[in-house]
């Protein structure tokens, strides 16, 4: 008893799709003959109507003609063809019953049977294709309401998450596709959605490196390779019934919006860089002006300890180098303050006319101790050319491609600083000879904290020096660059707007 009731349910389980398989063809098989019946119904009705009052038997044929093309156009072919073997029985069990065209009841059978059967397919034809003209209307209109729907929802997309899922699932869920994967080459990630028979990756990524765009009606894929303008920069392959157009704007929705997803992460990135450095540079501008105060304390005192006298050589020699390094730890406070200064947009120029011989002097008298076992030439094509600019500015540039040239060229070789004037500008080059700096530092070397691979085992230093010089040049609307080859040398170049200045 117990494995009836157990058996019952899972009888009326697996019966159940069965019988709705069978009311499902019922209802289409009723749907197929109402037209069919109808029509039949109809020519019956007609000819019994006409057959009652003979004064109607010329408008027989035409509304048999009229119910076998409604028949037509609301059904079907064969449903036509059934309507037009009545109408012929009709029209002429109609002629035969009147005395006066028995004669002719035969051959008008005939003739309104073949006019009948060539009417009906041709109809069920026209009507064949403006369904199906009407169809693909709708659909067309349903997938313009769609890709609406997507533009729409990609603006709204969160940026600060990856959109490659999102927009696999909404792609999915929009388009009611079979299969959506998408390929980001710039992350060489893969996104998909649906269910895939076969690899989605390698499919993908197939279509992004042969660069294939095409629709393939066989297998129900279309490919096509994302681009911004004409870079490509991934992939969407589809699988389902979409149109070409409908596609290529989908793929041209995607690579829009992760064009914008980095520009979005870019301009983060950029922003919390800025911040960072606005931090970085508060923090070293309050370590500089604190560290000004002990620094000008110690230097007092070993100046004064000099100065008593009585010192054996041992402590004259220890006093020496407090003081030293007093000056050196000075210089670095001032470079720091500098820099911070120059970025914040605190350092207002004072411009006065400067001429550049005593410039040039000026600063090689504050570097002699550096420049002794160097050699030195200084090349002026006019002795009397001036500038009118920030002396201390200049001064600090000069000062640190001097500096540089000494600490990273080869020992007693010369150190050539020459002016000219080319173009309304001042050009200042400083050339040495050393390693050669690589191509790929050359653009980031007066980055701040920024020192080439070559230099940064061989001298010590800070990397803030030459963004100094660039910052320098920049304020007075000129710019700075360097040319290096292992046989010629290095040449740092700065170029300042002349003021041309005749010394007297």
């Amino acid at each position: 008893m117990d494995s009836g009731i157990l058996a019952g349910p899972s009888i009326a389980a697996r019966s159940a799709p069965a019988r709705a398989g069978v009311q499902s063809l019922g209802r289409r098989w009723f749907r197929l003959a109402l037209p069919c019946v109808a029509g039949v119904a109809g020519i019956a009705a007609s000819a019994a109507i006409v057959h009652r009052f003979e004064g109607l038997l010329p408008i027989a044929f035409p509304v048999s003609l009229g119910i076998v093309i409604a028949v037509a156009f609301l059904g079907g072919t064969w449903q036509a063809v059934i309507v037009s073997f009545s109408a012929a029985a009709a029209n002429g069990f109609v002629a035969a019953s009147q005395p006066g065209l028995r004669a002719l009841a035969r051959p008008w059978n005939l003739a309104s049977l073949a006019a009948l059967l060539l009417v009906a397919p041709v109809v069920s034809r026209l009507a064949t294709r403006l369904r199906a003209h009407a169809a693909e209307a709708a659909w067309l209109d349903e997938q313009m309401r769609n890709l609406f729907e997507f533009s729409r929802r990609t603006l709204e997309l969160n940026l600060h998450i990856e959109p490659g899922p999102q927009l696999a699932e909404m792609v999915h869920e929009l388009f009611s596709l079979e299969g959506v994967v998408i390929f980001d080459a710039d992350l060489h990630e893969t996104y998909q959605a649906g269910y895939w028979g076969q690899d989605a990756r390698e499919l993908a990524q197939n279509v992004y490196y042969f660069e294939t765009s095409d629709d393939d009606p066989a297998t129900g894929l279309a490919r096509r390779v994302l681009r911004l303008g004409r870079v490509p920069i991934g992939s969407l392959v589809l699988r389902g019934h979409t149109s070409p157009l409908t596609s290529s704007a989908i793929a041209l929705h995607i690579a829009t919006t992760f064009d914008r997803y980095r520009a979005f992460a870019n301009e983060s990135q950029i922003d919390a860089e800025r911040r960072t450095e606005q931090l970085r540079t508060t923090v070293l501008d309050s370590l500089a002006h604190a560290y000004k105060t002990p620094l000008t304390a110690i230097r007092a005192a070993s100046t004064g300890l000099a100065e008593m006298g009585k010192l054996s050589p041992a402590q004259a020699e220890l006093v020496a180098l407090i003081g030293e390094q007093a000056a050196v730890l000075g210089d670095l406070t001032t470079r720091l303050l500098t820099t911070a200064r120059l970025e914040s947009g605190q350092v207002a120029l004072h411009r006065q006319p400067v001429p550049v011989r005593s410039l040039i002097d000026g600063v090689v008298a504050g570097l002699k101790d550096r420049l002794a076992s160097m050699k030195l030439s200084i090349q002026l094509d006019d002795e009397s050319l001036g500038l009118n600019c920030d002396r201390q500015l200049v001064s600090a540039l000069l000062t640190q491609y001097i500096d540089n040239a000494c600490k990273y060229s080869i020992y007693g070789t010369t150190v050539t600083v020459a002016v000219k004037q080319a173009r309304g500008e001042v050009v200042f080059s400083v050339h040495s000879l050393g390693h050669e700096i690589p191509p790929a530092d050359r653009e980031r070397i007066f980055d701040r904290y920024y020192r080439a691979s070559t230099s940064s085992q061989r001298a010590s230093g800070t990397g803030i020096g030459l963004a100094v010089a660039r910052r320098a040049a920049q304020l007075h609307g000129g710019h700075v660059w360097v040319a290096s080859d292992e046989a010629g040398g290095t040449t740092f170049f700065a170029a300042i707007p002349a003021s041309v200045l005749q010394d007297s």
